[in-house]
């Protein structure tokens, strides 16, 4: 059902009142219009809270005020914001092409300013400008490098008898432990779109990337397809796992935040989510509370298992906005070493950029590990054709545990959309 003009433009309103509503950290007074307006996704509040801290106060002279917003509302409202020019001065900007609010989607309609004259520029890897560049211009700052995998409380690992999954049967032989503890091994909170595509990517990345690490590439020039491919296993895996009773009793009624809490409470004894949940999980249980993190096997060679591991958290600098000034001096502070190090450290990830004085949450040594070994894919969506692939997937998912689709027909959804132009 497609709707009318007029109703396109009351929901557009409507989502526009309703960023503006969402969580917003004013740390320096009205934030009227001498304010520099900076907006981040929700799950960054922490680590970017601390950054505006600390560039205030390197920059007593400016305001900042920090709008947060989840991702799915972040990414429907900030087209349709900079289309209007109410767009904030600094937004964030996901790495590649997988969704509205992507690097290679905004680029297209000349909302990003380019930031290639600025230092950190050059101290991009190779291996990451693919998504952080644009005909070889650089468009946005990368802040952090960021993974998906198994969120855990030791302690309740150890409660239910458990030790680290190296293998697909390990995982499930913990799913059982964890049911005869009266638990869950993994929180899923699907209700929430964007955590949907969590636990495939972490199968995935085994499953289809470690055999074949150009199937992207393929997919996008036409020479492969999600139902021809190591997908099919993948999606099924994800089944699998509920079918065993690994997951929350009800996903698709499960949002992120009952996630987190599941963990933090211990009804859970973990979740896969990106590691900048980490902290919030850390909130929850307490500071005591020690957390671990793994990549979830998906095969029975525990050699063959690989993490998604990829430039998360990136911010652009909108070509119109009203504070250019203000903005490139946040810019290079998020780029700076002192910046990229608070971020990190506060948001339980690793800089992008070089920075020798950054100190990694031990959570993190799962994913630094596998990061030194060579093992770690790009997050899948990154490098999809169109934006519209990421969102099937997300609906796919969702039908898929309401048992209104089947395997093939997600896949063939999903391969429909990544046709699309």
């Amino acid at each position: 059902m497609r709707a009318s003009r007029p109703a396109a433009a009351t929901l557009a309103v409507l989502g526009l009142a309703a960023f503006t509503a969402a969580c917003t950290s004013d740390t320096a007074g009205s934030g009227g219009g001498d304010t520099l307006r900076v907006a981040a996704n929700s799950t960054d509040r922490e680590p970017m809270d601390a950054v505006v801290a600390a560039f205030r106060k390197a920059n007593p002279d400016i305001k900042v005020s920090v709008t947060y917003a989840d991702t799915d509302q972040l990414q429907s409202t900030l087209r349709t914001q900079l289309s209007s020019g109410t767009a904030p001065d600094v937004f964030t900007v996901w790495p590649g092409n997988g969704n509205p609010g992507a690097l290679q989607v905004l680029q297209k309609g000349g909302y990003l300013a380019d930031l290639s004259g600025y230092s950190f520029a050059s101290k991009i890897s190779d291996g990451d400008k693919s998504v952080t560049q644009v005909d070889g211009k650089t468009y946005i700052v990368p802040v952090t490098f960021n993974g998906i995998g198994a969120i855990y409380n030791k302690a309740t690992l150890t409660e239910i008898g458990g030790t680290e999954p190296k293998t697909w049967d390990d995982v499930l032989a913990l799913c059982t432990k964890a049911k005869d503890h009266g638990k869950v091994l993994l929180a899923l909170g699907n209700q929430t779109n964007w955590v949907t595509q969590l636990v495939d990517y972490s199968l995935a990345a085994t499953t289809v990337y470690a055999q074949n690490p150009d199937f992207d590439a393929e997919l996008s020039a036409g020479k492969a397809t999600f139902a021809g491919s190591a997908w099919k296993q993948t999606m099924q895996k994800y089944l699998d796992l509920d079918k065993a009773g690994c997951f929350s009793k009800n996903p698709n009624g499960t949002s992120y935040e009952t996630s987190i809490s599941d963990v933090a409470q211990g009804k859970a004894v973990g979740v896969v989510q990106v590691t900048t949940s980490i902290p919030q999980v850390q909130k929850e249980a307490g500071a005591d509370a020690e957390l671990g993190m793994f990549a979830l096997p998906s095969t029975n060679n525990a050699d063959e298992t690989r993490i998604p591991a990829a430039v998360s958290a990136a911010y652009g600098l909108n070509a119109a906005g009203k504070h250019a000034a203000e903005g490139k001096k946040f810019v290079e502070f998020l780029a700076s070493s002192e910046g990229q190090k608070i971020y990190a450290e506060k948001g339980s990830t690793l800089p992008v950029l070089p920075n020798d004085s950054f100190k990694a949450d031990p959570a993190l040594t799962g994913l630094i590990d596998m990061q030194k070994n060579g093992k770690t894919v790009p997050f899948m969506d990154q490098r999809w054709p169109n934006p519209e692939v990421q969102a099937t997937h997300f609906t796919a998912v969702q039908k898929l545990f309401s048992g209104s689709e089947s395997v093939d027909e997600a896949l063939k959804s999903m391969d429909d959309a990544a046709k699309k132009s």
